[in-house]
């Protein structure tokens, strides 16, 4: 990374490092890691998650002085998705900063949400180390926090299928099945009802005007029952 570069996502990011290869290190992906000395960024972005994990609690727990604990937890497992972590991401344009080997970059790896929610959580992760929580914490209530927190009515628009998908993967879990259990209306004016599977159990069950609307409702159920349960 060039010194205008490093400046120029400073800008970005509202913070000057006081150790640049901290920054430098969030953006290195591990097809790097053997041109880098070894290092990339999965250290920083596990720390970088748990900041994450506790400024946005503490900020739903604020916002919401009515909300109990599982709710609590569903608005949390929404607002860390990696869906909405990549979006951020996005806005940022962290895709043009990252370090990348010959083959993610050849197979687009600027673009992969994976890659972009990691490279996110790790300049999180960065920014702790390097100034403290509270800068950590202003930029996560800056660029993704409050953003989401427009209205409680924000949270329910995020990517639902991804944060049940996330939810199960963090528990080692097998991922859900879709299935459109009817259609119905005319042609220009369906209305689709699709189930959520788990194994052999049917976790929910909504309906939509397209498919994918459908899919999203009833995943956002299918959290919601196994957040309940867990």
């Amino acid at each position: 990374m060039t010194e205008q570069e490093r400046a120029e996502l400073e800008a970005i990011l509202g913070h000057h490092f006081e150790h640049p290869d901290r920054l430098e290190r969030a953006l290195t992906h591990r097809s790097l890691r053997q041109e880098a000395n070894g290092i990339d960024n999965e250290r920083l972005e596990f720390l970088g998650d748990r900041v994450l994990g506790l400024v946005a609690s503490e900020r739903l727990f604020e916002h919401f002085p009515n909300w109990e604990a599982g709710k609590l937890s569903k608005g949390l497992a929404r607002l860390v998705s990696a869906a909405s972590i990549c979006a951020v991401a996005r806005k940022l344009d962290l895709g043009r900063f990252l370090r990348l080997g010959p083959g993610e970059e050849k197979t687009g790896g600027r673009e992969k949400k994976r890659l972009l929610a990691d490279a996110y959580e790790a300049i999180v992760g960065a920014l702790y180390i390097d100034a403290g929580l509270s800068t950590a914490a202003e930029f996560l209530r800056r660029t993704l926090i409050d953003p989401a927190l427009e209205g409680e009515g924000g949270l329910e628009e995020l990517d639902h299928k991804s944060a049940l998908q996330e939810w199960l993967q963090r528990r080692a879990m097998n991922p859900v099945d879709y299935r459109v259990r009817k259609e119905s209306g005319p042609e220009h004016q369906k209305t689709f009802e699709v189930e959520v599977w788990h194994g052999d159990r049917r976790l929910a069950v909504s309906e939509g005007t397209s498919k994918k609307q459908a899919e999203q409702a009833a995943a956002r159920l299918a959290l919601d029952q196994l957040i309940e349960n867990a």
